[in-house]
């Protein structure tokens, strides 16, 4: 019966071929013995062999550190085998003194390839900033074992925790979580050192106490995992412990320099800290390392529009798209920036082009907003509707595609679609301001007034919008011609939101109304403050002024 011992990964396989064509190379190389004089080591016929050798042995190392062995190999199997009859002819005998001489030709290639093996393990060690590669007991658990016999690969089954890791990577990627993390855990407890087993099943678990021990965990079985610093740093910045997560972030990208999600990770926590010039550079570090992350140009992107830098943005959003043509968040970005920037046409090219690589929700709202915005309500209704239909439990889209019924003059179907929503969720403002703008619409005020005041019993938490309710209500109450019930809502404006231009303008009109011009002055002028360039302001003041003078004429 044929037992398998492990599973082995792509590097593995190419490091090993690159190991074999190494060797081969080397021998090549050299000359077969007796072909020349049988008193003599065998000689290097090609050089060209030998660096073909030597190159192949650098690209091994490079894929698999312990690729650097080929070089030993190759000058032991010299030594033993292609130099052997004449090593044993002259070390049994008075040959002896002539040993060093003969010995010329193999010398020479083993200080050559010493010397080369120095310089690629200088130049490995500038590269991870002066440290060595740690091995973790996963990488060969055999190695790991206290028993000498174990240590030499007498074991039954020595990769078996691999085969669970690598089944439990392939159930994680299918999204068969549950499944993952039972073979996640076996390898666990065949191996319970398997740093990347530990990072992953942490990735899997919902509580983030359990995760944090998985990740603290791998890292004190390898403190160089750098998944495991990367998750861990995003964990700690989710909870507000800013200083750890950015010492563990920054580990990460000295240990893992070509990953570029530690790049984007880092410098996002540094926006958030206001820290621009820092999180700018370590965007720009990550793009030189990186370079061929598409979604590395894409985060850049979105930080160069928070920083106002839009024409940036739109060169990154560009990029990222050219190396990943399927990179429809870059494409949905970019469409983004060209909306706010009044570029309807080339938004809605870039939004359509996204729907091409898939069509999600994600692409089909702010493509039905731009529809909506600019007037073409059949168009955005299309769109919202194929919206609703992939994600039918969302209030935000059924209230969106309400929103444009009622903008197309299908007001009925508008309210009966509000209604809906508010019977499945009472506690949608937007959706009384809805109704309460339908209301108004029809004429139907009392049913205006009292859907906004069920919009304020919802209590919202945002001052904001607790402002532009109690504005709305002063507007419906000024329309049904009860202005000092309006005065007051106003009044409740611009104590919770001072700078309210419209409703101290608003309180003056009422006031001016009424015939106080002194305290209609004073509202007028607060107005005018915020809004110094208003033309209905000024003009309100001017006719103050003329009513004032006739009344001190009079």
């Amino acid at each position: 019966m044929i037992q398998v011992s492990g599973i082995v990964g792509r590097a593995d396989v190419l490091a090993c071929m690159l190991f074999l064509l190494a060797f081969l190379s080397y021998v090549r190389s050299v000359g077969v013995c007796g072909s020349g004089s049988a008193d003599s080591l065998p000689s290097t016929v090609s050089v060209w062999a030998l660096g073909a050798s030597l190159l192949l042995g650098t690209c091994a190392m490079l894929v698999k550190e312990t690729g650097i062995t080929v070089f030993g190999v190759c000058v032991f199997y010299d030594a033993l085998v292609l130099c052997r009859k004449p090593l044993l002819l002259h070390l049994s005998g008075s040959k002896m003194k002539d040993l060093l001489r003969i010995s010329v030709p193999f010398l020479k290639r083993a200080c050559a390839i010493s010397l080369y093996v120095a310089l690629i393990m200088s130049f490995r060690l500038w590269l991870m900033g002066g440290s060595m590669p740690l091995f973790s007991e996963q990488d060969n658990p055999a190695s790991f074992s206290p028993h000498l016999l174990t240590r030499s690969g007498i074991q039954t089954l020595p990769h078996n925790a691999k085969v669970h890791y690598n089944y439990a990577n392939f159930l994680k990627d299918r999204g068969r979580h549950q499944e993952a993390i039972h073979h996640y855990k076996t390898a666990l407890r065949l191996y319970p050192r398997h740093a990347s087993a530990m990072n992953n099943l942490g990735t899997l678990t919902r509580r983030p106490e359990d995760a944090e021990h998985y990740y603290r965990t791998a890292l004190d079985t390898n403190p160089q995992h750098n998944r495991a610093l990367f998750n861990l740093g995003n964990l700690l910045k989710s909870q507000g412990k800013k200083e750890e997560a950015e010492a563990l972030l920054r580990d990460s990208i000295r240990f893992g320099p070509h990953f570029a999600d530690a790049y984007s990770s880092l410098a996002s926590l540094y926006a958030e800290q206001k820290r621009f010039a820092e999180a700018n550079e370590v965007y720009l570090q990550g793009i030189e390392s990186c370079p061929d992350s598409s979604d590395l140009h894409n985060n850049y992107g979105v930080f160069l529009v928070d920083t106002g830098e839009g024409a940036l943005a739109a060169a990154h959003y560009q990029h990222a798209v050219r190396l990943k043509p399927t990179h429809y968040v870059a494409m949905v970005n970019l469409g983004r920036l060209l909306r706010s920037s009044n570029e309807n046409k080339e938004a809605e090219s870039w939004y359509k082009k996204a729907l091409q690589v898939t069509r999600k929700v994600d692409i089909l709202t702010p493509l039905g907003a731009l529809y909506y915005n600019t007037g073409r309500y059949e168009e955005a209704l299309q769109v919202y509707r194929e919206a609703a239909t992939l994600q039918p439990d969302s209030t935000d889209i059924w209230l969106a595609l309400a929103q444009v019924l009622a903008m197309a003059g299908r007001s009925k179907e508008a309210e009966k679609m509000t209604l809906g929503i508010i019977s499945k969720q009472g506690s949608c403002i937007e959706c009384y301001r809805l109704l309460s703008a339908i209301y108004s619409k029809r004429g139907n005020y009392t049913e205006a007034l009292d859907a906004l005041d069920k919009a304020l019993l919802q209590n919202p938490i945002d001052m904001s919008v607790r402002a532009e309710l109690h504005f709305s209500k002063g507007n419906q109450l000024r329309e049904m011609n009860q202005l000092d019930r309006a005065f007051e809502s106003y009044k409740l404006v611009v104590e919770l939101k001072p700078d309210q231009s419209q409703a101290w303008m608003n309180m003056g009109g009422i006031q001016h109304i009424k015939g106080d011009y002194a305290a209609a002055r004073q509202y007028y002028q607060r107005a005018l403050i915020l809004t110094p360039g208003s033309k209905l302001l000024k003009e309100n003041l001017a006719k103050l002024d003329r009513l004032e003078r006739r009344l001190t004429g009079a």
